[in-house]
């Protein structure tokens, strides 16, 4: 892929550190990580993403219990009481 824009972008000093922290680790350059979340948040989902949206929205509604029982429920599951 050729690169044929040059973009310059002002950040705070949390955004900067964030960027070459997670660039160093990543071995990857600032720019490459950047582009990297343009394509993830603007560009339109992969195929296979798109599928998996498909069928959760097409699957049938669940019985969800009501909001007293589902606290109790989840209540037990914090204090370990299922196993």
């Amino acid at each position: 892929m050729a690169f044929t824009h040059r973009l310059h972008v002002l950040l705070d000093e949390e955004q900067f550190t964030t960027l070459t922290e997670r660039s160093a680790a990543q071995g990857k350059s600032v720019g490459a990580l950047i582009r990297e979340a343009v394509d993830l948040v603007w560009r339109q989902p992969p195929d296979e993403r798109r599928e998996a949206l498909d069928v959760i929205l097409s699957a049938e509604p669940m019985e969800v219990p009501d909001p007293e029982a589902l606290r109790a429920e989840l209540d037990d599951l914090r204090a370990g009481r299922f196993s």
